[in-house]
């Protein structure tokens, strides 16, 4: 009998090589500069997808500062964290928090997108996010990438 025979390779920490990658989000939607950076960050656009392993790309966002929500987003979308004593929930409206720090709205839409485990954890390590166009990390090298081709 002639057949053919494929083996599936599966990823790990040893193979996998991780390269730096920056995603410029300015005047992009929030969700959806997030949903990509999260799969970025997870390895879901590479060919060696392995769920349980940290197979993804090192992300920089530029930019955050100048990020668009549509709508009445900006008075109504609510972040909400307790502080764990009674009576200490507390909220912030999405413009107030731009306001206080505008990497914070990126961050939190990013990490919502994310494994809730370890592994999620430590994919959020390999993200980098900066208000405005410099960043400190030239030294990495990192390729640039547009959000509209991989949507």
């Amino acid at each position: 009998m002639d057949t053919l025979s494929y083996k599936t390779t599966m990823a790990n920490k040893a193979t996998v090589e991780k390269e730096w990658v920056v995603v410029d989000a300015k005047e992009e939607s929030l969700g959806r500069v997030a949903s990509v950076v999260a799969k970025l960050l997870r390895g879901k656009y590479e060919p060696n997808f392995t769920p349980h392993v940290d197979c993804g790309k090192n992300v920089i966002i530029l930019n955050a500062k100048h990020i668009k929500l549509t709508g009445k987003k900006w008075n109504q979308k609510e972040y909400i964290r307790y502080t764990g004593y009674p009576g200490g929930q507390r909220s912030i409206h999405a413009n107030d928090l731009h306001q206080k720090n505008s990497t914070k709205v990126v961050e939190n839409a990013v990490k919502g997108m994310l494994p809730k485990n370890k592994l999620g954890s430590s994919l959020f390590n390999n993200l980098r996010i900066f208000a405005e166009e410099e960043h400190n990390l030239q030294s990495v090298k990192p390729k640039s990438i547009n959000i509209k081709d991989l949507v």
